[in-house]
């Protein structure tokens, strides 16, 4: 099976500008959005990686249940990526939650869940009215959609994540960060090329032509081919000077830098990424679940790129998915884009992309067949998991479904 490592006719590699002589490819470029043009190329930039802001939480009149109540014993642990929801009506599937329904105000949105990423306990204390309750401090990063401000929320809260139960909470209480959180690197650009319209800006130095409004930031592989990239909004150029990493290069720095930064632990999966995409297939599997969303992350936005741009294979091929390393949900897209598309190769990132990825543009077409050796592995582990608005459901054999529904052969060896 042919990997999709070659670089597509569509996206030529960023190269220097003629007369600097270099024999290497610029690892940045910042492009204008508005018309694609380059503002310049560059040999490297400050401020793309940074751990996100954490924020402190109190979960109040606290029922533990599995890796909670461990937490709890302990006085501290680590809980991963958590989901908070608001307490449901009573019915079938919730039996006995009246109270808390009766306790959510008339104007909430009732919303289904929120995540909190990266979660760890940071202390416990008895509830003070209630001693078979406790009150547990927590603190974790946001997910891109910030925290709710639903009044329900103080109405009851269940907890989980993904995989068992957590417990029941009877309130959430977010803790104020200070007046003044600190702040994040700068953003510069090292080592910087500019280009035709970056070069007037500069020499003209006057506010309205040092405003960028909105760019791109495009992060690049050793070749030069695009990697990803990165919004910077309304970002004005504050400073400029000569650059040490080489004659006729700009150190430029900005007033604003990319959305989202790169959390620090990723690195060194990001620094594998940027030597080019994987000739081999299971790179990821040695990473930890959060790490290797952030391969999916990668494997997807490359794949997406590209779709449309690499002919389907004919119907009624064989593909084999190597089952032995499914242990997660990214685990089990990582090996299914390899199963069809080659090392680092893309076969969706949820049920819904996977169907959309069975209909055509991504590499195979139906009817086709996949033979899912080790079957097990993702069987026992996938199978019984938590939707994030809290319903149990069958993982693993919804994914079969999905197969099955756009015409897949699954044979489960």
């Amino acid at each position: 099976m042919a990997p999709l490592n070659h670089r597509p006719e569509h996206q030529p590699a960023h190269l220097w500008p003629p007369g600097l002589h270099r024999t290497d490819a610029p690892a940045y470029a910042l492009a204008n959005t508005a018309d694609d043009s380059m503002w310049g190329v560059c040999a490297d930039v400050t401020g793309l990686y940074a751990d996100p802001p954490r924020k402190l939480y109190e979960l109040l009149g606290c029922v533990p249940a599995g890796p909670l109540r461990a937490a709890v014993r302990a006085g501290t642990g680590q809980l991963g990526d958590i989901w908070l929801c608001p307490e449901r009506p009573e019915g079938p599937e919730n039996p006995g939650r009246s109270e808390a329904v009766a306790r959510c105000p008339a104007d909430s949105d009732r919303l289904d869940a929120w995540r909190l990423l990266d979660v760890r306990v940071t202390g416990v204390r008895r509830h003070p009215a209630d001693a078979a309750r406790w009150d547990i401090s927590i603190d974790g990063v946001e997910d891109d959609y910030g925290e709710p401000a639903d009044p329900c929320l103080e109405a009851g809260v269940t907890l989980h994540d993904e995989r068992a139960l957590l417990g029941h909470c009877r309130d959430l209480s977010i803790v104020l960060p200070p007046d003044e959180a600190p702040t994040g690197p700068p953003f510069q650009l090292l080592g910087c090329a500019p280009g035709p319209a970056l070069s007037a800006a500069l020499a003209t130095g006057t506010r309205r032509s040092l405003c960028l409004d909105e760019a791109e930031l495009r992060i690049l592989d050793r070749t030069g081919e695009l990697l990803t990239d990165r919004l910077v909004s309304a970002a004005d150029i504050c400073a400029w000077r000569p650059s040490a990493l080489g004659d006729g290069l700009l150190d430029i720095d900005l007033t604003r830098g990319p959305w989202p930064q790169i959390p620090a632990w990723a690195r060194p999966l990001w620094a594998r990424w940027l030597t080019g995409p994987p000739a081999e297939p299971n790179l990821w599997a040695g990473y930890s679940t959060r790490e290797r969303g952030q391969w999916l992350d990668l494997v997807r936005e490359r794949g997406c790129r590209g779709a449309g741009h690499t002919p389907d294979r004919p119907p009624g091929g064989v593909h084999d998915l190597d089952g032995r390393r499914i242990t997660d949900v990214p685990g089990l897209y990582c090996a299914l884009g390899e199963a069809v598309n080659g090392p680092g190769g893309y076969f969706g990132a949820n049920l819904d992309a996977l169907d959309d990825c069975l209909t055509g543009r991504f590499g195979a077409t139906t009817p086709f067949t996949l033979r899912w050796h080790h079957s097990h592995v993702a069987r026992r582990h996938l199978s019984h998991r938590i939707s994030p608005d809290g319903r149990p459901y069958r993982f693993f054999e919804e994914v079969l479904a999905v197969l099955a529904g756009r015409q897949v052969k699954v044979l489960l060896r």
